[in-house]
This record gives structure tokens, C-alpha cells and sequence, in this order.
């Protein structure tokens, strides 16, 4: 993978020959620096971004029109644009920070009267104007969100992202009260290549890897690998986990089955991990019952019985002779190329 700037990487086998639509915000354009960062990390993928209609009718006209010509294997819509992709059932969404509840935001944030564009526009229009029947032009469109919501397809279709420093919209209540797929992240309403990296693209990563029936080999990282006794993370943890997941499935597991030390790691996953580990936490007393290649475990892990079987998956002992720091296990599966 080459190396673009201090977060971007490329991963060309990502949507290689498939199409994605970008939905853009709210006075933006389909020349966004996001629309910039797909592409630069996807580059075998075909990215749509048309710049939207002010118009809401007309907005929604032109998406439906793109699909049904495109047929794009990913939707991907950030603010207003994640609560027009919502409404693109059918497809594969991922909705980043939506605007469902665009008309209150106008009012709530001053974005009537006169509007700049943030991003070029193709037509060379820099102004827009927001008046009171456009307001409820976007009140009377955004209605329509969740019509179909209740399907079982379009339930493992969709996937909200919601930046815990998001000062512009609050719809992460009102998502979780149609969908299941919530997911929440570090960064504000804006993208930038941190949020990109280390959120949606782990998400990019699993909807791929279901169309394409892609199976990859599993690893169990032991909660107790992944920080120090003072509760600090580990040297080197979260750098070797961003790594794995590019070519693993990865699981993080608590062999403590006390409460407080689940809420305790689900917190720290939260905070060092974010996205990678959502859905992918497992609790058990029972390590032999872990089916996967590899589990990453502590020197001297806890053993719940003497004649506890051996996990069905190769240990990787943190803290041992061969495997002193977490570096070591970076070299080691460096080495292995995804095996």
C-alpha cells in the first residue's frame, strides 16, 4: 500500500471495479475534500459525486435517476446528503452524521438568507439563497426518512456513523430508533483524513467484504494485551490493530466475565479503538472455544481450570521471549502478508 500523507492509504482491492455515490452536506458540492479522499483511497473504484439541486424535489430526482443508471454498490451521504441517502433504498448506505432534521438545523444554526457554496460548483454558482418556502420545502422532504426503514433488508443495508464532537446535528437518537447499525466515532461534523481513515473506512471495509463473500483470517486480541495496569494503552496497540484489520477479521476479547471489567474494556475500545471494535467484542470464560487462526493473549493468561483445553486458534503470547512488545507482533504478521 503506498503511503500518501501522514493518515491516507490506498487500498485499491477495496470496491475494485464497482461504483460509489458520494451524497454531499449542506452547501457543499460534489468537489468536496471528501469526494477527494474516497477516491484517493479507493483508486479502483468509480466514484459519483453530482452537485446537488438546492432544491430538495429536485435533489432527490437527480439521486434516483443516478442509481437506477449507476447502479452504485455504495452509497455514501454525509449531513443533509446522509438524510437523502437514507431515503435510496435498495442499496448498500452509510449515513455520516445525517441531517434528518435538516429545516430545524437551518433555523437552530443560522443557515438562512444568503449562502455561500463551500466547495466549487460545476455551473460556477457561488450563492444561494434560503427563504421560508425552501425551509419547508426541505421540512416537507425530509418526511419522507424511514419509510422503509422497518424491512429486514434495508436494516443490514444501512450504517449511521456519529462524530462525538458533532456541534451541528443531534440525530443519533432518532436513527437508533429505526436502525441497528449505530456507530459512533471520534470527530466533529466535518470529515477529515483522521475521522476517514480510522471510521468510515473500517465500515467501507465490512460492506465490501460482504458483497464480495470475502472471508478473512480471524484474530482475538485479549483485553489484556491492550493496556498497561495503570490503564494506559500499550505501546504500540493501537498502531498494530489499525494494522491488522486491513488484512483480518480482528475480535477483542474479555476473558473476565465481571461486569464492571466488561463496561471498563467496552469503555477503553471505545476511546483507543473506536470503529474496528464495534460488533467485534466477545465475553467468555471459555478461551478453547475461540475458532480462528490467531489469539493474541497475555504471557501468562488466566486459566478459569488446571486441564483447560488449548484454544482452537495459534496463540501469540504478549510479553513472552518471543513476542515482547506489541513491535514484535506488528513484524510478525508484517511478515505473514495477511495469512
Amino acid at each position: 500500500m503506498e503511503q500518501v500523507n501522514q493518515y491516507i492509504k490506498q487500498f485499491p482491492e477495496l470496491f475494485e471495479g464497482k461504483t460509489i455515490m458520494y451524497v454531499h452536506g449542506f452547501g457543499s458540492s460534489g468537489q468536496s475534500g471528501t469526494v477527494s479522499r474516497i477516491r484517493q483511497v479507493l483508486p479502483s473504484a468509480k466514484v459519483v459525486a453530482p452537485d446537488l439541486p438546492v432544491h430538495p424535489r429536485e435533489a432527490m430526482d437527480l439521486l434516483q435517476q443516478l442509481c437506477r443508471q449507476e447502479q452504485p454498490a455504495l452509497i455514501i451521504g454525509t449531513s443533509m446528503g446522509g438524510m437523502y441517502a437514507e431515503m435510496l433504498y435498495g442499496y448498500d448506505r452509510l449515513l455520516i452524521n445525517p441531517a434528518f432534521q435538516i429545516a430545524d438545523t437551518m433555523g437552530e444554526h443560522g443557515l438562512t438568507g444568503k449562502q455561500q457554496f463551500f466547495s466549487p460548483r460545476q455551473d460556477g454558482v457561488q450563492e444561494f439563497y434560503v427563504d421560508k418556502p425552501l425551509v419547508k420545502e426541505y421540512r416537507t422532504v425530509s418526511e419522507g426518512n424511514f419509510a422503509q426503514a422497518d424491512t429486514p433488508d434495508e436494516q443490514h443495508r444501512v450504517y449511521g456513523l456519529f462524530g462525538d464532537g458533532d456541534d451541528l446535528v443531534h440525530t443519533r437518537p432518532l436513527f437508533e430508533s429505526h436502525y441497528l447499525q449505530s456507530i459512533g466515532f471520534h470527530g466533529e461534523h466535518r470529515m477529515n483524513d483522521h475521522s476517514f481513515m480510522h471510521a468510515v473506512v473500517p465500515v467501507i471495509r465490512w460492506v465490501d467484504d460482504r458483497q464480495q463473500g470475502r472471508e478473512r483470517p480471524i484474530v482475538y486480541i485479549g483485553a489484556e494485551t491492550l493496556m498497561q495496569p495503570d490503564g494506559q494503552p500499550r505501546a504500540s496497540a493501537q498502531k498494530a490493530v489499525r494494522l491488522l484489520i486491513e488484512h483480518y477479521q480482528v475480535y477483542f476479547v474479555s476473558f473476565d466475565m465481571a461486569a464492571s471489567a466488561v463496561a471498563m474494556l467496552k469503555e477503553q475500545l471505545q476511546q483507543y479503538i473506536g470503529v474496528p471494535a464495534w460488533g467485534h467484542t466477545v465475553v467468555s470464560n471459555q478461551r478453547h472455544l475461540l475458532y480462528g487462526d490467531y489469539l493474541i493473549q497475555g504471557a501468562s493468561p488466566v486459566r478459569w481450570s488446571g486441564h483447560e483445553p488449548d484454544p482452537m486458534a495459534t496463540p501469540i503470547e504478549l510479553g513472552s521471549d518471543t513476542f515482547k512488545t506489541w513491535d514484535d507482533i506488528i513484524d510478525y504478521f508484517s511478515r505473514l502478508g495477511g495469512q
